[in-house]
């Protein structure tokens, strides 16, 4: 794993730190506040260029995302964005899995037509950078258990959920997030 240096990130969330980590390929970013407290408010977030850049009403990821920076600009933490775009399939094949949402599929069985599991990321390396920030504990802002049992070194003291309010284009992505995927909404 490298690592950049650390910049300046002034936003109209607030003002905080940014850092890159390159994983193979992959470059994630870590948003994060001056002074993080012993226990920070932290988010994993997987990246959804359609959700978190263009505002898409299919999910609720740019939301999630908005709620995460304005608490850890307000409580203090961090944000950790992973470049795993559409559940770990890629922006080619998402696009490919709204298309067959589109024809009545929901997400997880898009993803089976693909070819692809349920969802396939990886969130392995959040250890490794929080280890790097000196974080044994955290307050993690996610729905989402997969990714509080993915830590397996880092103690989970909270785990706050994020809801979001359902639209029509979203009702059936969530119903789908907590019935199959197990999601706490």
């Amino acid at each position: 794993m490298e690592k950049s240096q650390v910049a300046n990130l002034p936003s109209k969330f607030g003002n905080f730190k940014i850092v890159s980590y390159k994983e193979g390929d992959k470059e994630h970013l870590v948003i994060f506040t001056e002074n993080i407290p012993e226990i920070p408010y932290v988010r994993i977030h997987s990246e959804c260029l359609t959700g978190d850049a263009l505002g898409s009403l299919k999910c609720d990821c740019g939301e999630q995302l908005e709620y995460a920076l304005k608490t850890i600009n307000e409580k203090g933490g961090m944000v950790i964005y992973l470049r795993q775009e559409g559940r770990g399939i890629g922006l080619f094949n998402k696009v490919n899995a709204y298309a067959l949402q589109d024809r009545g599929y929901d997400t997880v069985e898009a993803n089976h037509q693909l070819g692809f599991e349920a969802d396939m990321r990886d969130f392995s390396i959040v250890e490794e950078i929080l280890k790097d920030f000196g974080i044994k504990k955290i307050r993690l802002l996610t729905n989402n258990p997969r990714k509080e049992f993915a830590l397996k070194d880092v103690e989970v003291v909270e785990r706050i959920p994020i809801k979001v309010k359902p639209n029509p284009y979203n009702e059936n992505y969530l119903k789908t997030k907590k019935e199959k995927l197990g999601h706490k909404l």
